[in-house]
């Protein structure tokens, strides 16, 4: 990969990104839980500053709350980014550092955080973050997958690769490491490997997502999909979806 390009912003901003909002409603504070909630509805309804000051409340409650902290980094970077206030994009990215030192395999935080650092020409920061996680928890498969997505996203299709094979290693049955695998072998004309690949995926999580590709390879290639006993579904139930793994 060219080093310099890892330094470009996106071209799309928010292209990894789906500022995905947790609903924690369970746990020793009972108030936080509460707070976060009415927050995560606030910021459905497009209400970002009721819903900042929930979550800043809930982690007041319950300052050990990962995913309050998740989802006031979210509810900044959002902000931080259609206002282009950098100071803002600033406490998001702080944000999203506690809530990693807090959990430090929170998948959505570490995406969004990669994000974000792209976003702000800092791209040799993510794959850092993403690398770092990746060793400090050696098992994890989702670290492998999330740098997959990440080189993906950068061009780098054989390195994903290369992180896919390992998150399989660590776990076998990974769905969205299968479906990561899949959209790779699609796109290099390896339709048999990919459907092969979103049956795996499929069989570990019933996505319908998954099946509108399925029914699209069959479609352009016209080969035959081994079945588990679910084709029916397979063949009927195509939706139109585009799923990012």
């Amino acid at each position: 990969m060219n080093e310099s390009s890892r330094n470009r912003p996106y071209q799309t901003p928010l292209l990894l990104s789906v500022m995905a909002i947790f609903v924690v409603s369970s746990g020793c504070q009972m108030l936080a839980g509460g707070q976060n909630i009415q927050g995560v509805r606030d910021f459905k309804a497009g209400q970002q500053i009721a819903a900042e000051g929930r979550f800043r409340t809930s982690i007041k409650t319950n300052p050990q709350n990962a995913d309050a902290h998740y989802n006031l980094a979210v509810t900044l970077h959002r902000r931080g980014i259609q206002n282009k206030d950098q100071q803002t994009l600033a406490e998001a990215e702080e944000m999203y550092h506690r809530c990693i030192d807090l959990n430090g395999d929170h998948i959505e935080c570490h995406r969004e955080l990669t994000v974000l650092l792209a976003q702000t020409g800092r791209s040799d920061q993510s794959f850092k973050l993403l690398k770092n996680w990746a060793i400090r928890s050696p098992e994890s498969p989702d670290a492998r997958v999330e740098l997959a997505r990440l080189y993906e996203e950068f061009g780098d299709a054989d390195t994903a690769e290369i992180h896919l094979h390992e998150a399989l290693n660590r776990h076998s049955t990974h769905p969205r490491a299968h479906a990561a695998l899949a959209r790779l072998n699609e796109r290099a004309g390896k339709l048999e490997a990919a459907a092969a690949n979103y049956q795996q995926a499929y069989r570990q999580n019933r996505d319908p997502k998954i099946i509108d590709r399925l029914a699209r390879l069959r479609n352009y290639s016209g080969a035959r999909l081994a079945s588990d006993g679910n084709d029916d579904s397979l063949s009927t139930a195509s939706g139109g979806w585009i799923r990012r793994y």
